[in-house]
């Protein structure tokens, strides 16, 4: 669906230092609304983190540097070509398919790969991570493939990363003076799943934004079903204080003003639809919490195989390629927006039903015959159903590669996909719901009080056509699209 490119430039800029960079700060470096600028102690800890891991080369076979990779980590390298087994660990498995991933993904994805380089453990060249700095403060962005990775690092989109810093492959936006790569540097660059991080950091930050907006959607659902307030009460919810489901009704007390206003409502209960609505939010709320945690671990962790630790001077082999916390973090976010939105999407029936709202059914004018709204019943659960589908878990599947070496996979990469498919159809979802409610609301012509969501009311009705007559409903769908990242902050 079309919507509203509301970028700012700004010339503020990233600390990028290795520790303390977090999903905010990707988001506004995605944007182009931040600038990054590597720590100077970042590059000191990247320069001894090399020195140990060439020093160490010398001493004992360390993965990937002296030796072949996957199945062949048993074959030692020949020193005297180990910049040419470098370049040919990259070229091998640059494999990347399918479509390419967006300017914004690939501008978080170096942000990322640069941060976690700049924790220190891998032992890339520090002049890796100046090439990277200097790809992010000129505009230069390579062409990365999105499909390729099963959750064991992003390996292929990696190698095409880094063979475009190397000057093999061209820019797919601006350009950058290539770097030499090391024997060294190439497997230390792709173990990471900073692409995967990146889509995983922009759907949790949609799907937030969204659940905000759908507090609005719902309390102008419930001004216009006239619904009853003791199902947010603040004694309820003290009741069962889960976090989500207690800042869920806060919000809609916030909104509906309704610590100083009662609301009697029109019913003894209302429809799970409002009655339910902290209840099923609330998971949703604690799994994207979940989810950023996750996420900030992550893109400030030293995950690199094999990890460089100066502080001990030792080369440690091990699994953090593994991405089990990411993808069971993503499939929980994806069953509870799912839950969300197939409760909401229960409002367009009521809020069409007559007995409910006291107006015409679907809302549609006095002539005979006429749908009104009816077939926004119709789009709203064409959205649920790719929802449903996206919610399987990607972490139920599995693959043995390598000759049976690497026998397991997290599919993160897949699980990030997914919960993209899940932003898409649940902001569908919820502009449905948006044009239903504020028709409802502007044919009942009630005066609203002086309310936050009154505000919301407004700026809605602001945007959205009055016409009542059958017609197609698509750019009205599409104006409520729009919307929703302006009632997520009323």
């Amino acid at each position: 669906m079309p919507r509203v490119d509301a970028r700012v430039r700004h010339t503020d800029s990233v600390l990028v230092d290795g520790r303390t960079l977090c999903c905010a700060d990707i988001e506004r470096i995605a944007r182009g609304s931040a600038a990054v600028r590597l720590e100077d102690k970042a590059r000191k800890r990247a320069q001894e983190a090399w020195q140990l891991a060439e020093h160490t080369a010398t001493q004992r076979p360390v993965y990937g540097r002296t030796t072949g990779v996957g199945s062949k980590r048993h074959e030692k390298v020949d020193e005297a070509d180990a910049r040419g087994h470098g370049l040919r660990l990259l070229r091998s498995h640059a494999a990347g398919v399918g479509p390419l991933h967006s300017p914004e993904r690939v501008r978080a994805a170096l942000a990322i790969r640069l941060n976690q380089l700049a924790a220190g453990g891998s032992g890339v060249h520090p002049r890796v991570l100046e090439a990277l700095e200097g790809a992010l403060h000129c505009g230069a962005l390579p062409a990365v493939h999105q499909n390729g990775t099963l959750g064991t690092a992003d390996l292929t989109a990696l190698a095409e990363i880094a063979l475009t810093l190397a000057g093999e492959r061209p820019w797919a936006q601006g350009d950058a003076p290539p770097v030499d790569l090391s024997t060294g540097d190439a497997l230390a660059f792709m173990s990471s799943s900073a692409v995967t991080l990146a889509g995983s950091v922009h759907a949790g930050s949609e799907l937030r934004q969204l659940l905000r907006a759908d507090h609005a959607v719902t309390a102008l659902s419930f001004l216009a079903l006239n619904g009853n307030a003791e199902a947010y009460a603040a004694t309820v919810h003290r009741a069962r204080a889960h976090p989500g489901q207690v800042h869920c009704a806060t919000e809609m007390r916030r909104l509906l003003a309704l610590d100083t206003r009662p609301a009697p409502g029109r019913r003894i209960q209302d429809p799970y639809g409002l009655r339910a609505f902290p209840q099923v939010q609330g998971p949703a709320l604690e799994s994207l919490d979940h989810l950023e945690r996750v996420l900030n671990v992550e893109i400030n962790a030293r995950a690199e195989n094999p990890l460089v630790d100066t502080d001990e001077q030792k080369v440690f082999h091990h699994g953090h390629f593994h991405t089990a916390y990411v993808a069971t973090a993503l499939d929980q976010v994806r069953a509870t927006v799912h839950h969300v939105a197939a409760l909401s999407a229960t409002l367009l029936r009521h809020l069409a039903e007559p007995a409910m709202t006291e107006l015409p059914l679907y809302l549609a004018e006095a002539q005979t015959g006429s749908s009104g709204v009816m077939i926004l019943d119709y789009v709203a659960h064409d959205a649920l159903a790719r929802m449903h589908e996206a919610a399987t878990p990607a972490t139920l599947a599995s693959a043995v590669v390598s000759r049976g070496l690497e026998d397991h996979a997290g599919f993160a990469s897949h699980a990030a996909r997914l919960t993209e498919t899940t932003v898409e159809a649940f902001r569908q979802v919820l502009a449905c719901i948006l044009v239903v409610a504020v028709r409802a609301l502007r044919m009942r012509a009630a005066e609203l009080p002086d309310i936050p969501a009154r505000a919301a009311y407004e700026l809605a009705a602001e945007q959205l056509p009055a016409d009542l007559e059958d017609r197609s409903l698509t750019e009205d769908v599409y104006s409520a699209v729009n919307l929703l990242p302006r009632l997520a902050v009323i």
